[in-house]
């Protein structure tokens, strides 16, 4: 069974599947919403339902409170339809997006490396190759479907059909859990993407920042070997940072391109580094060492920021203090359910 959705402003109608919700309908068909969690947690994907019956799913209390759902709003990647409806969203057009619909990829796992104590590299050779964006992510279905999780491509798109996830290892967390105590070459495994609205803003001339932490770096990694196989001239810098050297994984693959490329700077930044350890590199948070390294001066730059909740919101401030404000900031943020109940910046509007 199926019924149709028709999805204002832009006044198109698809078919939505019984058991598909409004996001992945939207996306299949090329058709992008402002979405971000897709678990229901951040409300980024929060939509008006202006006609028809619709079911609000798994979506939190927090993201879509009481008097909202009395108000006809719902999260897309939640809701299923009940009947034929119409919504409106907000969609901002976006002169560099490419709005490439989400499919289903299966693949073969073909290397798993151990990037840091913490992280593993999982390489997946796909049946076909993928079209995507430097900087958007994929769904990875994990033992055999069991669990579903979004993970940031972290190679350039010209690598064709073989793809790489840097999946960091969650306390607790059954999915990430099983990759690093289960997957092994040869494995057959789906993905399904590729989703998000993170991506380089390539029509515009300003030098670009990118700051990440944590396996946040897959993004920017991305960008970065987009932007400079293709000869991009604008000068770029990765302030990258995490919290001791043996957790700073491609940081020898970073200052190799540093060295190559005369309109690359790479910024590494170690929170928790043993004092003796000697290493001679900034000592402290990412925004800390973006502060240090522009001198409290962003102007004239792109921001692109990839990484927890927290670091995002105290990279945030600390560009828009420097003279960088929304409009020239970009971001990607990780959400779990731990983060739910944490509260976006002020600053800031969801994007």
């Amino acid at each position: 069974m199926s019924y149709e959705l028709t999805i204002e402003p832009i006044g198109q109608t698809i078919e939505v599947e019984d058991d598909q919700t409004i996001l992945d309908a939207a996306l299949r068909a090329g058709i992008w919403l402002p979405h971000a969690c897709c678990h229901g947690l951040c409300a980024t994907c929060k939509v008006q339902v202006l006609d028809g019956e619709i079911d609000h799913g798994e979506a939190s209390s927090f993201a879509l409170m009481d008097f909202e759902r009395d108000e006809g709003k719902t999260l897309a990647c939640c809701a299923r339809l009940q009947s034929d409806v119409t919504i409106e969203a907000e969609i901002e057009e976006e002169p560099d997006a490419e709005n490439i619909p989400v499919r289903d990829f299966p693949g073969t796992v073909v290397r798993v490396e151990a990037l840091t104590p913490t992280i593993k590299g999982i390489f997946i050779e796909l049946d076909e190759p993928m079209h995507f964006q430097a900087g958007q992510y994929i769904n990875f279905d994990i033992e055999g479907g069991a669990y579903s999780r979004a993970f940031s491509l972290a190679n350039p798109p010209s690598t064709g059909r073989t793809v790489e996830l840097n999946i960091r290892i969650v306390a607790g967390g059954k999915g990430t859990t099983w990759v690093h105590e289960n997957q092994k070459v040869g494995d057959r495994v789906k993905l399904s993407g590729p989703y998000g609205r993170f991506f380089v803003r390539k029509s515009a001339p300003e030098a670009l920042i990118f700051m990440a932490g944590g396996s946040g770096l897959s993004s920017p990694r991305s960008m970065i070997l987009d932007l400079l196989e293709a000869g991009d001239a604008r000068h770029m810098t990765l302030v990258y940072g995490q919290r001791n050297r043996a957790e700073l994984y491609y940081h020898d693959e970073f200052l190799a391109l540093a060295e190559k490329h005369p309109n690359f700077t790479y910024v590494p930044a170690l929170s928790d580094e043993p004092a003796d350890s000697g290493w001679t590199g900034f000592r402290g948070f990412v925004h800390e060492a973006a502060k240090a390294h522009f001198d409290n001066d962003f102007r004239n730059h792109k921001a692109y920021l990839c990484g927890p909740p927290m670091m995002i919101d105290a990279c945030i401030t600390t560009l828009m203090q420097g003279r960088l404000f929304e409009r020239d900031i970009y971001m990607e943020k990780f959400f779990s359910a731990a983060d739910a109940q944490q509260v976006r910046s002020p600053l800031f509007k969801k994007v």
